[in-house]
């Protein structure tokens, strides 16, 4: 009898861990996490300059609750993007497209940091250099100060 009790109740202790509760398999809400890693590639439609994803204003709220119901209906990142971006102009994004006219703000601010190395370099050369001596200033003024040395002493002399 004992032996049995132990059975039984040895029985029940597996099955009791084999039991699981059963988990919803529905899709789960899109966390805020998720929502933010979009919003932050997308700016403010009312405010300049600043990122989706920390406009406190009401059309930015409003956004982010959007892409937070495209998430849940199974949109990816690309389709939101996408969507604001047919919906508001390449202006929301937060780094132009890489395409067309936009390659110029990849290209302009490189280029220009290397005119500008150029035109540093070639100023410090520049001023390495030595210049053309300018004797004929100098002995100019030297002559005019020794012409005046002269008369000087010419009129101590007369004065003794």
């Amino acid at each position: 009898m004992m032996r049995l009790m132990r059975l039984s109740w040895l029985i029940l202790l597996l099955a009791a861990l084999a039991v699981r509760p059963a988990w919803a398999q529905g899709p789960r809400p899109p966390t805020d996490d998720e929502v933010n890693a979009i919003a932050r590639k997308l700016y403010c439609p009312v405010c300049e300059n600043t990122p989706l994803d920390v406009c406190p204003t009401q059309a930015c709220a409003q956004w982010r609750s959007l892409i937070r119901q495209m998430l849940a209906e199974g949109k990816t990142e690309q389709e939101i993007v996408q969507y604001f971006v047919d919906n508001y102009g390449a202006r929301v994004l937060n780094e132009p497209p890489r395409q067309g006219f936009h390659w110029l703000a990849y290209l302009v601010p490189p280029l220009a940091i290397l005119v500008g190395v150029a035109i540093v370099v070639q100023a410090f050369r520049a001023m390495k250099r030595p210049g053309p001596a300018a004797p004929t200033a100098r002995s100019d003024q030297e002559a005019l100060l020794d012409e005046y040395l002269l008369r000087l002493e010419e009129e101590l002399r007369r004065q003794r």
